[in-house]
């Protein structure tokens, strides 16, 4: 057997998985912040499973096909709900009642401010991949903005609004981004359109 033999492994795009993810996972979230639902207990699951780990794998995926935007983007959003399922357990006293009478809304508040500042760049490189990922991080924007302000208890009523419609309208936006990625690729031609690049750094 010739040892100069190399074996070529070809990865399919994750991008309509990652979405999938995103789009399942803030949908049922936002049900719960709009008040069509109640407690986190059954979101819990989705954000743990769709949220993170179909995130993540398209996060290592994305890192295979030398995507640095997709995998970054991916991934971090994965592991923004590993920690937000640990923050509903936590709050809910399943770690204990001790360690959910000190939490603090505020470190939230701080985690919530980090990941806006975050997606504030991320939109940026959006920008140069299409309109309907832009769409996506902008409402991502006013998710962590909504969030951000009412964990901080500013404006709360009206933040939780913001974050609660922001929300909702990313998964309308991400579920037609992941039709869009997996049926153009399957019939090998613009089947749902996604809108060109902006254009304006590349």
């Amino acid at each position: 057997m010739n040892s100069d033999n190399k074996v070529q492994i070809v990865t399919a795009d994750p991008s309509a998985l990652g979405l999938f993810g995103l789009a399942v996972i803030t949908l049922v979230a936002s049900s719960q912040k709009l008040g069509f639902t109640q407690d986190v207990s059954f979101v819990l699951p989705w954000a743990i499973f769709l949220g993170a780990f179909a995130q993540l794998l398209a996060s290592i995926n994305d890192f295979k096909h030398n995507n640095t935007f997709g995998a970054t983007a991916f991934g971090a959003y994965a592991f923004f709900w590993f920690a937000m399922g640990f923050t509903w357990l936590i709050q809910n006293g399943v770690f204990g009642a001790e360690l959910a009478s000190k939490a603090d809304p505020k470190q939230l508040g701080f985690a919530f401010l980090s990941y806006l500042i975050f997606t504030a760049f991320m939109t940026i490189g959006a920008m140069e991949t299409h309109k309907v990922l832009f769409l996506i991080f902008v409402g991502i924007d006013f998710l962590f903005l909504g969030l951000t302000l009412s964990s901080f208890g500013i404006m709360k009523e009206f933040s939780h609004s913001v974050a609660a419609y922001a929300e909702f309208t990313i998964a309308i936006l991400s579920f037609y981004g992941s039709a869009a990625a997996l049926l153009n690729t399957h019939f090998g031609k613009v089947f749902l359109p996604v809108g060109k690049p902006f254009g304006i750094f590349k």
